[in-house]
């Protein structure tokens, strides 16, 4: 059970920042004991690639807060997020953790199922961000794209923290995240046929 949630959590927070769960995972296991990634993973704390995806992550970082450059930049990461997914969930889950004790005995066949998850669940997560994005741009002049991609990039750190230390602690997070979106969604289609009221009102 503690292999999926740190799975979902780390594939969830890869659908916000596709970077932060690789790097996170990448730097623990090579700077810290908490985090012993299988053989298949151990590229990802390769000392080269721990430095490509900073590079990638400080760039992300910048190009998501720019309104109109973060639309573009959304396009982009359709491929790149749910491949992060994929990769995080595939090694996260078949890591031993501080959590995770046993990860082979879960994931004992069918490497490809943990795979195919981790890049769904990123794609759902991207998904929303890119339907989100562009109305909460559009509605506050390109305000809110900093805002959003702080708190986006917040909750990609937290996930990957929660997934890998206190796996159970993900459920929380997740639901939370959720709730917000709902919260969001409906503001936006309220605030949508206000204006469309306000738009069939005749003028005088």
């Amino acid at each position: 059970m503690l292999e999926i949630l740190t799975g979902t959590g780390l594939a969830f927070a890869a659908g916000l920042n596709a970077y932060i769960p690789m790097l996170l995972l990448g730097l623990g296991a090579r700077f810290v004991d908490f985090i012993e990634l299988p053989a298949n993973w151990a590229w990802l704390e390769n000392e080269w690639v721990l430095g490509i995806l900073a590079v990638l992550l400080v760039i992300e970082f910048f190009a998501d807060k720019i309104p109109a450059v973060d639309s573009v930049n959304d396009v982009i990461q359709t491929v790149v997020r749910p491949a992060s997914g994929g990769i995080v969930f595939g090694s996260g889950s078949a890591s031993e953790t501080a959590a995770v004790t046993d990860p082979a005995a879960f994931f004992s066949s069918n490497q490809w199922v943990p795979i195919v998850t981790g890049v769904v669940i990123a794609l759902l997560v991207h998904g929303a961000k890119t339907a989100v994005r562009p109305v909460a741009n559009a509605a506050t002049f390109g305000l809110a794209a900093p805002v959003l991609s702080f708190a986006e990039d917040v909750s990609s750190v937290t996930l990957s923290l929660f997934a890998i230390l206190i796996p159970v602690l993900v459920i929380v997070a997740i639901a939370g995240l959720i709730v917000l979106f709902v919260v969001l969604r409906r503001r936006r289609m309220a605030a949508t046929r206000e204006g469309d009221g306000h738009s069939m009102v005749p003028s005088d």
